[in-house]
């Protein structure tokens, strides 16, 4: 699987927003998350929501969304490591992800450790026709020190819609699994090595 991050900080650059009005606060309840608006449009976000909202997990979510992509000049074939033939469709979403524990991400560096563990796993998934692409934000939790969030858009393309669909939803399984693996802080990740 493709995957790639980014650091978008200070300046005009787009911030997490995770003290706002409409929030489901998914770790009181993983479930839930298969209620959404966005989980009923596709069922493969509510289940990645509700492993990433899980007790134990590293992180918890605050906004999603996904989205056809129509037109073709949105995605490319190479970067979703995508023969041409299978790119006619694509499917997008995104997930903003914040630290379940409190000074986890309080740096650009702690986040930007995060960011590689998990694009290391996602490079080894044996999947074709999609990417994920993170990009650290500050985050607002209505607190005044700073926080990081990430926010994570992936991508997965096919022959059909409903291709796009499937590689999509397989990709988000695989994204999910890996946030769990990769994005312990630092200290309990030496410990599990």
């Amino acid at each position: 699987m493709e995957a790639d991050w980014e650091v978008e900080v200070g300046g005009g650059a787009p911030v997490i927003d995770a003290a706002w009005a409409g929030l489901v606060d998914l770790r009181l309840d993983p479930g839930l998350a298969h209620e959404l608006t966005e989980a009923a449009q596709f069922p493969a976000l509510g289940r990645a929501l509700a492993t990433l909202n899980s007790s134990g997990s590293p992180v918890s979510t605050s906004k999603c969304d996904v989205w056809t992509l129509v037109d073709p000049a949105d995605w490319s074939p190479d970067e979703l490591n995508a023969p041409v033939k299978c790119a006619a469709h694509a499917v997008g979403c995104y997930i903003d992800l914040l630290p379940a524990s409190g000074g986890q991400w309080n740096v650009p560096e702690t986040a930007s450790e995060s960011c590689k563990r998990l694009c290391a796993r996602l490079h080894s998934v044996p999947l074709r026709c999609c990417r994920a692409d993170l990009v650290i934000r500050q985050a607002n939790r209505g607190h005044v020190e700073l926080e990081l969030g990430i926010t994570a858009y992936l991508t997965g393309c096919g022959a059909t819609a409903d291709e796009a669909a499937q590689v999509l939803g397989t990709a988000l399984h695989a994204f999910a699994d890996a946030v769990l693996a990769a994005c312990v802080p630092a200290a309990a990740s030496s410990k599990l090595q």
